[in-house]
Parts: structure tokens; C-alpha cells; sequence
């Protein structure tokens, strides 16, 4: 398979192409004591004491690789992301692959080595997995399928059925930089600038907080950004999220790019970020935990849960010029593609 340059079918027909692709690419990079690829299924060890967590979640990105990662490196951090903001310790990860015929080896191997450098610096290990082969045509290049599995105290209860009215909103960091970095990317606009995406794993930001008594909830805002957290909260809840437009941080360059665009911030997608609902008195500690981090010394405090008036379930941003405006629930898709 070596001499190969592309993907063919014949990779996915169960026979010695499909081995050796298995063997020499997914294998290479991913192989650990627990991944054995002559089983059909593998035994996981959890912590008696502890609860197990179990997350799934699909992945089709264009393009494959960006500036900050690669639908490789997305994959095992927003799998191991979707544990950790559920208070869960990740520990293993399945993956199923959907490659399209034609793609290039070359590219398909620097993205499984992303993959695997990805799960090392988030301590998880790839335990099993499942490759396909579509006909040219019928995919992206690329999809792929992880399922994160882990384990959180007994004593966690986040949960937005938990959150009060006075309770403080807080994020970890810039958003939108993984949207702007894929629609940079793209090319699609004649745009060029130095934006990365902000893919990594944010176990080290929510592993203090799992069972803080005074945190509520936590969510990693991917899809549909920080106001769709938000109007999850707001929908679930019944009460209004006011988000202080002069707090929410958003970089520089990612702000240029909304500006000329006409993109809002507040509803692109991040992949390293944390957005919490914590007591309000509890909020100046939970952002000194954060701070004292390197992936949270962006952390802020961007607004407050509150009953409202009349109306509520709403998001509504208070301008820096001292007006307001209601982030309606994300329609369109800005940005098709995105992780």
C-alpha cells in the first residue's frame, strides 16, 4: 500500500488493501495496549467508584486541514470536549472512518498522526475503531464518527436545571477563532490572515470546576457559537441570558474578518473554549481558577441568568453604546462544514 497515492475502493473491501491501510496508517499512529485490531471488540477499564460517561458525535470539516488543526485533531477534541464539560475525566475513543475514493494517502496519514497527537495530549487512547470507503463523489474527502467514553464523580450535578436567576455567565476565551480560521482557509473571499483555530481539549479548564458546588453547568460552544449556548440555557430554563457586549473577548483579526463580512461573533463556532454558569458570587474565583491556566488567562465574565420582564427565554445583548438587542436562535448556517 505504500506505493499508493489515493484512496481506492478496493481499500475498503475487507481484503488486504483494507488491512494494510488499517495497519500502516490507522495502527501506526493510533496503536496502544488497548487497541487491538484483530477484535471485534475491546473490554474498558472505569473506575468502580466512579459514574461512566459515554458521548458520540460526527465530524465533516472543509477543508481537512486548517490553520490550528485538522478534521483529525477536531475529532478527538470535540469528543473529549463533550466529556469534559459534562464533568467526566475522558479515557477512550472509538473512531469510525468514512473515506472518500481518491483522497491522497498522504493527506489521510497526516491527519490520523494528528489524530494521535491529539489523544496524547488530551490522555486518551484510541481503543477501536471502523473504516469505509465511499465512491468518489459521494463524500467530503473525509467523515468522521468518534465516540468518547469516560468517567465523573458521583457527587457531579451539573446540570441547567441548576441555574438561578443572578447566576454569573463566564467563557474561558476568544470566540469565533475556529470559524474565522476555517473560513480563511477556504480562500473563498480573497481574505488572507493569521487567525488559528483554537482546537484543543479543555479538561484542564473544567476539571477543577466538575464539582465546585457553586458551578452549574458548563458547555463547549462549537456549532452555532456562544448565542446558541445560550439560547439552550434561555429554551431550557425559562430565563433571559443578558451577554455584555463590551466583555464578550473577541480577538482583533477574527473581528476584522466579521466586520468586512458581515458575520456576527457571538454565533461562530469555537473548538477550546467553555463557556460555565456559576453562582455570582462564586465568579471572581472561578475566573482566578481559569486565569492561573494556560488556556483560560482570556477568561471573562460576559453577563448574568435573569428573570426578565414580560417575555423571557430570550438572549439579549447589551451594546457598548448602552442599548440592547435580542441574538435571535441561529437559523441559517453562516459557515457550512465547520467541525
Amino acid at each position: 500500500m505504500v506505493k499508493d497515492r489515493y484512496i481506492t475502493l478496493a481499500h475498503g473491501n475487507g481484503g488486504r488493501f483494507m488491512r494494510e491501510l488499517i495497519e500502516e496508517v490507522f495502527a501506526r499512529h493510533l496503536g496502544n495496549p488497548a487497541l487491538d485490531v484483530d477484535l471485534d471488540a475491546v473490554g474498558l477499564d472505569l473506575p468502580q467508584d466512579r459514574v461512566p460517561v459515554v458521548s458520540t458525535d460526527g465530524f465533516v470539516v472543509q477543508p481537512l486541514e486548517f490553520p490550528g488543526g485538522t478534521i483529525g485533531s477536531i475529532a478527538v477534541n470535540g469528543s473529549v470536549n463533550d466529556l469534559a464539560v459534562s464533568g467526566a475525566v475522558p479515557a477512550y475513543l472509538t473512531l469510525g472512518a468514512i473515506i472518500e475514493e481518491g483522497l491522497e494517502l498522504e493527506v489521510l496519514d497526516r491527519i490520523v498522526a494528528s489524530m494521535a497527537e491529539a489523544a496524547r495530549q488530551a490522555c486518551v487512547a484510541v481503543v477501536a475503531g471502523d473504516t469505509k470507503v465511499v465512491p468518489r463523489g459521494q463524500g467530503g474527502g473525509l467523515y468522521l464518527t468518534v465516540t468518547g467514553v469516560g468517567h465523573r464523580a458521583r457527587d457531579c450535578r451539573l446540570s441547567m436545571s441548576a441555574i438561578r436567576d443572578g447566576d454569573a455567565v463566564l467563557v474561558s476565551g476568544p470566540v469565533g477563532d475556529h470559524a474565522v480560521a476555517i473560513l480563511l482557509a477556504r480562500e473563498a473571499f480573497d481574505l488572507s490572515g493569521s487567525v488559528v483555530s483554537d482546537c484543543a481539549p479543555v479538561i484542564d479548564l473544567t476539571l477543577p470546576l466538575a464539582t465546585h458546588p457553586s458551578v452549574r453547568f458548563m458547555r463547549d460552544p462549537t456549532r452555532g457559537g456562544l448565542a446558541t449556548v445560550a439560547h439552550e440555557i434561555a429554551r431550557a430554563t425559562g430565563f433571559d441570558l443578558v451577554l455584555e457586549q463590551t466583555a464578550v473577548p473577541v480577538a482583533d483579526p477574527v473581528r476584522s474578518v466579521c466586520e468586512i463580512l458581515g458575520y456576527d461573533p457571538y454565533y461562530l463556532a469555537c473548538e477550546g473554549r467553555v463557556v460555565a454558569v456559576v453562582a455570582a458570587e462564586a465568579a471572581d474565583e472561578v475566573l482566578a481558577i481559569w486565569r492561573n491556566l494556560p488556556a483560560g488567562h482570556g477568561a471573562c465574565r460576559i453577563g448574568s441568568v435573569s428573570t426578565g420582564t414580560g417575555r423571557t427565554g430570550r438572549v439579549i445583548l447589551r451594546t457598548e453604546i448602552g442599548g440592547s438587542r435580542v441574538l435571535e436562535e441561529l437559523e441559517d448556517d453562516p459557515l457550512p462544514r465547520i467541525c
